[in-house]
């Protein structure tokens, strides 16, 4: 491949990569391997400069200004910084500026991995708040920032205009908090805190972003009327006495006293409540700063040094299963403890089956270790020239090893989940989800009381809620008569809501609302349902061989069966809610609901169409009478123009709603 093609292969490649990262918030590959294919680009432009065009990554701002929210034009443009992964790129950085340096010397700085933003104020209030964007025009997300308590809305004796420039970030210990709830109640967990902190920011809820806890760290003064400084510390000092939080930093009069600070930085980041992934080194001097300028992308008088991930080498003492909240069963190796990134690791990731197969990875084998994104020691390979003889594949588990019950694997998944309906690692996921309002619908039963009643003994799972003792429930922390009462309420209110409900509370693997649905439609009772075959089960909406046998397995389990006993007990309805018939307007007719509806959600249209008599698929047949299409519909409308099914917009939708509606 010749110079040309391999320029071009690389911008397509980091181009690929910025959407992901700066406007999608979810990076493919870590900020290592980013850096490593920037770097060889830029290798390839400098060998070859009649190739460097205006539009090539090297050359401008990765991310753009989203579609959603109204642009901001940032004067002056917010400017990345240009790179260096070595002492060495540091020191000729140094020699390139040592005369600029002489007198106020350089500033070093952590370089927190957040998201970078502009704060602008007029008469000393926050006048609006953008996202970098592509350096030029940005995000107004003015009111998603005045939820960070650490932006100052008002600063007394200010100049008619500030904008200052800083990094939004989500700490370390929300990030956690955060993932452990979300856990908990089956979502999927955020990737890590910058992306999360990104995500934030671009709500178009700012109680959302509220309930996030972001915080911010101010690193510079874009520009300023009125007012002069002559360093950039200078300026800081300002902006700390401004009540701004600003960026740690330390004046260092050469390059080598820069970088005793960086390793310093570097050693103490794990200390920190914001992630860390680099140093950046600048010019103190504002006025030296303005004769070096600007590249089209980045400023001369500062550079960002990157942190290369730590890796180690260490061996497998163990491998050990750990059972999430969702059942997923996750490998964890121990490992004999080894100093990384400036902690003591004694446990690292394996992330899932596949991956310890595909490594061929076993107990008593010597591994290479990093910690991924800085946060979590993972497991990267196996040093086979290091195997001691006689190693045995690792096989992993058949069976729970919290409950013993059942595990399966959705196929599609790399998780292996259990199957225990009261698995003790996922009481508090099951009776959450039993509880939600397109379940059992219990108002009043979260997170919280479910916690609090699994650790009071009043609860081993959701089938024990109708044998609650008001009484007891009342004692329960922040809880009280009344609240009591009106959980106890609801619980009883809960037993009337049929078998479609019922089926989508128990979480039995790839059934769904819709596929509950279909099953109570198909079956009518619980016990029909639970003597049928697999083979039975495929012949219902919406259910395939692999969620039919899911099924078969949920009942089989005894656990499964002593939570139908207390429902039963209880008095819980198990039969179908009154079934559509064919007098209805929409008897006999299919939906496939696609893309996004403008004056509905998902469950309130297919209610609609099931209250008239219709039914609602989640997939595309030559069976299906209308597909639904909605803004970004995506392959079931390529589906149905293949299959000759007939596809209508919300208009037309409403129109057969109206129609049916007034010819009752």
């Amino acid at each position: 491949m010749d110079a040309k093609d391999k320029i071009a292969r690389l911008r397509a490649e980091i181009e690929r990569h910025n959407t992901a990262y700066h406007d999608m918030d979810a990076p493919l590959i870590s900020d290592f391997e980013y850096d490593a294919l920037t770097r060889e680009l830029r290798e390839l432009e400098a060998a070859n400069p009649e190739m460097i065009t205006a539009d090539s990554p090297t050359q401008k701002v990765g991310g753009r200004a989203g579609p959603s929210f109204a642009p901001v034009t940032h004067s002056p443009p917010l400017e990345s910084l240009n790179d260096v992964f070595s002492f060495d790129d540091l020191r000729a950085f140094g020699e390139r500026t040592r005369e600029y340096a002489s007198g106020s010397g350089y500033v070093v700085e952590p370089k927190i991995d957040g998201l970078s933003v502009a704060l602008y104020y007029e008469d000393g209030v926050l006048a609006r708040g953008a996202t970098r964007g592509d350096g030029v025009t940005g995000e107004d997300v003015t009111e998603n920032l005045t939820t960070i308590r650490s932006v100052p809305r008002r600063i007394d004796g200010a100049p008619a205009r500030l904008a200052v420039r800083g990094e939004v970030y989500m700490p370390k210990s929300v990030f956690a908090r955060i993932n452990g709830r979300r856990e908990c109640e089956g979502q999927a967990p955020l990737a890590n805190p910058r992306n999360a902190a990104a995500g934030s920011m671009r709500q178009h809820d700012p109680e959302v972003t509220a309930s996030r806890c972001l915080d911010i760290i101010i690193f510079n003064i874009q520009s300023v009327s009125g007012m002069e400084f002559e360093t950039h510390e200078d300026a800081l000092r300002y902006l700390d006495g401004a009540g701004f939080n600003v960026v740690r930093r330390a004046v260092c009069g050469d390059m080598d006293g820069c970088i005793e600070k960086i390793a310093e930085y570097g050693e103490n980041r794990d200390d920190t409540d914001y992630d860390i992934d680099g140093a950046v080194v600048k010019l103190n001097s504002l006025e030296a700063r303005a004769r070096l300028g600007s590249t089209s992308k980045a400023p001369r008088w500062a550079v960002a040094y990157k942190y290369p991930p730590e890796e180690k080498t260490t061996r497998i003492l163990d491998i050990v299963i750990q059972v999430g909240r969702t059942g997923a069963l996750t490998p964890k190796a121990v490992v004999e403890p080894v100093r990384l990134a400036g902690t003591t690791v004694s446990n690292a990731t394996l992330h899932n089956e596949d991956f310890i197969r595909e490594r061929d990875i076993r107990i008593g084998d010597f591994v290479v270790i990093r910690k991924a994104g800085e946060i979590i020691p993972e497991v990267l390979s196996v040093v086979l020239s290091e195997r001691p003889e006689g190693l045995e594949p690792y096989s992993f588990p058949t069976t729970c090893p919290e409950c013993g019950g059942p595990v399966t694997r959705v196929e599609g998944e790399s998780a292996v989940r259990c199957l225990g309906a009261e698995c003790p690692a996922q009481r508090v996921r099951h009776i959450v989800h039993f509880a939600q309002r397109k379940a059992m619908d219990i108002e009043g039963l979260g997170v919280a009381v479910a916690q609090s009643l699994l650790e009071a003994g009043l609860v081993r799972s959701a089938g024990d809620l109708y044998s609650l003792d008001a009484n007891a429930v009342a004692e329960l922390p922040r809880m009280g008569k009344k609240s009591a009462e009106n959980l106890m309420a609801a619980i009883d209110r809960s037993k009337s809501g049929g078998l479609g409900r019922l089926l989508y509370a128990l979480g039995i693997p790839q059934v769904g609302e819709s596929a509950a649905r279909a099953l109570s439609a198909q079956f009518g009772s619980m016990d029909k349902l639970e003597r049928a075959s697999a083979e039975e089960l495929t012949s219902a909406d919406d259910i395939g061989a692999v969620t039919a046998q899911n099924i078969v397995d949920w009942f089989a389990a005894p656990q499964s069966k002593r939570l139908l006993r207390l429902l039963r007990d209880a008095g819980v309805n198990m039969t179908a809610e009154r079934p559509a018939t064919a007098d209805g307007k929409f008897g006999g007719m299919t939906f496939v609901l696609t893309g996004s509806l403008r004056n509905y959600t998902r469950a309130e249209a297919s209610a609609l169409i099931e209250s008239l008599g219709g039914k609602t698929s989640s997939s595309v047949s030559r069976n299906t009478t209308y597909v639904v299409a909605g803004a970004d519909a995506g392959s079931k409308l390529q589906k149905a123009e293949a299959l000759g099914v007939k596809v209508i917009d919300e208009d037309e939708l409403n129109d057969l709603f109206n129609y049916a509606s007034n010819s009752q």
